[in-house]
């Protein structure tokens, strides 16, 4: 079998390694442009369409673009034949985590954090967070099932798939969790959002990968252009943080508790999908190459889609689109976290040895 991208990967780069330390360096870096140069977020403030930041969308297309590319659609035919991992990673995303991510996330900010930041904030982090369980990861996916030695191959399968269903299965999800909680959402700008933010870097992915294929070669796609990405996708994401943590200031310096809060419920969502999808690849004794990335995919979060919703439904400066951020703030250790137990817990695992399905 020729070998694919992920397989390549010597494993995280030094930047998405420390990706938590950049954070909190643009959120300083934010915080302080919006306090000693609010003409910097009040001039961005003016570029919107239909209530999406131009430079935002641009810096998001940024690092949606090469993860489009990474999808080779032509696996998915193969997946008929080893249908069980597939089936954790799709029901665990999709049935199970948006609404135990709406539970969690109502238990914490509507009962036991009401009286820290009200009401309002509440429903607000409420928003963001179901954002957050509603967008299951998609490239750094790659990542985590390189470090956990996962298949490669059903690795991208599963990807594959799992973004084809985020087209038709996201917004409907979405509607209902923030329609229950009292939110009136725009059907037309969240359509917007995912337009924007996925069928077109989908269709610009599909394109140039059938376009440098043929000119080029599927090696030079995989091992030259993509990897031309790499830090243009991390810079995208920080200065895409820097432009968010401007207009967050203010909040941000009226209440810091609120960061520690939101970051609560979301570190427990995380760890318990990693458990249910990795615990149910173990009881349907699948091999540990693909538990690991199924337990992966569904823990992980597609924070570049849930910030880009987000701020398209409610703003930028919207305690929604500040919990998601958060989510982004918390995704690299806490992942960290879950692949070293993957990699203790191998030897859990006694069927490799056997076809997986």
């Amino acid at each position: 079998m020729k070998k694919s991208n992920t397989e390549s990967q010597p494993g995280i780069s030094f930047f998405e390694k420390y990706l938590t330390l950049w954070i909190a360096v643009c959120i300083v870096l934010g915080v302080a442009i919006g306090q000693l140069a609010p003409i910097v977020p009040n001039t961005l403030s003016k570029f919107e369409y239909a209530h999406v930041s131009i430079p935002i969308a641009i810096l998001i297309w940024l690092m949606i673009y090469p993860m489009m590319l990474k999808i080779d659609f032509t696996s998915i035919v193969h997946v008929t034949k080893r249908p069980k991992g597939l089936t954790v990673t799709c029901v665990t995303n999709w049935l199970i985590k948006p609404f135990t991510m709406y539970v969690i996330a109502w238990f914490f900010f509507k009962v036991v954090f009401k009286n820290y930041i009200g009401d309002d904030l509440g429903t607000d982090y409420l928003a963001g967070a179901v954002l957050l369980g509603a967008a299951p990861c998609t490239a750094m996916v790659f990542v985590w099932s390189h470090l956990t030695k996962g298949n490669p191959a059903y690795t991208l399968v599963q990807v594959a798939i799992n973004d084809l269903i985020l087209l038709f299965a996201f917004t409907p999800i979405v509607a209902l969790l923030l329609g229950i909680s009292d939110i009136t959402v725009p059907y037309d700008t969240l359509f917007l959002s995912i337009v924007l933010f996925i069928i077109i870097p989908l269709v610009a992915g599909f394109v140039s990968r059938q376009y440098i294929i043929k000119k080029k070669s599927r090696d030079y796609l995989e091992y030259v252009f993509i990897k031309k990405f790499s830090n243009i996708t991390i810079v995208g994401l920080l200065l895409t943080l820097i432009i968010i943590f401007s207009f967050q200031g203010e909040t941000i310096l009226q209440n810091p508790l609120h960061i520690g809060l939101i970051a609560i419920p979301l570190i427990i969502q995380t760890f318990l999908i990693f458990f249910i999808a990795y615990g149910w690849a173990k009881a349907w004794k699948l091999p540990h190459e693909i538990a690991a990335p199924a337990g992966m995919i569904g823990a992980s979060n597609f924070f570049e889609l849930a910030v880009a919703v987000a701020i398209s439904l409610f703003g930028l400066q919207s305690g929604a689109t500040l919990a998601t951020v958060v989510g982004v703030l918390v995704e690299v250790p806490v992942m960290l976290t879950l692949v070293r137990i993957a990699n203790k817990t191998k030897h859990r695992f006694n069927h490799e040895g056997g076809t997986p399905t």
